[in-house]
């Protein structure tokens, strides 16, 4: 079985219903430019690897008439490096990332770059408001965590419970300088992690920070 995702424009489509009007309107027209280059550049790196490590479920990428949208597939253990690419390729284009196993649209508009990681689908290079909107009320067992890094001691994570409460955790440059909260809120949980993204800490001062020891 394989792990499909779609390329499409980015803000063409903000939510599910639309994305699939979005594609359907694409099939039957010409491939786009932007497709052809990254299926290319796709196609060139599975066919650089030997036959064991190719990434490519079902190669070549590209070349059908689904215009400025790309269909691409994966075996499961290569999900996490074709989406790398993915995004590598995709998003200097203007390109979103569309997930129909998730029903996740990830869409680069406004993102900031970071090093994200979900606990339940691995990593991603951005982040963005509506990604958090999308992710936080939804993080579940078995790794209900997310992670966002600014660089070596500089990033923020939360981890939600059993009971649906959020701890909530930031480092500012050392062990020292390691601080947490909880609260059920996943709304106040994505303000405050988009805060931290765009480095406003106005509404940090209003809440209850205690020193984590580790």
């Amino acid at each position: 079985m394989s792990y499909d995702q779609v390329l499409l424009p980015s803000g063409v489509a903000t939510t599910l219903e639309e994305v699939d009007a979005y594609l359907t309107g694409q099939q039957g027209r010409p491939e786009a430019e932007p497709v052809a280059a990254i299926a290319a550049e796709l196609n060139r790196r599975n066919a650089a690897l030997p036959d064991r490590d190719a990434f490519l479920a079902d190669p070549p990428a590209g070349g059908a008439e689904t215009g400025a949208a790309l269909y691409v597939s994966s075996e499961y253990d290569a999900i996490g490096h074709l989406r790398a690419l993915l995004f590598e390729l995709a998003t200097p284009r203007d390109y979103a990332l569309y997930d129909p196993q998730l029903a996740w649209l990830i869409d680069p508009a406004g993102h900031i770059p970071l090093a994200v990681t979900h606990g339940g689908a691995g990593e991603f290079p951005y982040l963005t408001r509506a990604l958090l909107d999308l992710w936080l009320p939804a993080l579940d067992a078995p790794a209900p965590y997310l992670i966002a890094e600014r660089g070596p001691q500089h990033y923020i994570q939360t981890y939600r419970d059993g009971s649906g409460e959020y701890t909530l955790e930031y480092r500012d440059g050392s062990p020292d300088r390691h601080f947490g909260t909880r609260t059920p809120d996943p709304a106040l949980v994505a303000d405050l992690v988009w805060d931290w993204a765009r480095a406003d800490r106005t509404r940090f001062d209003t809440l209850d920070w205690q020193p984590v020891e580790l």
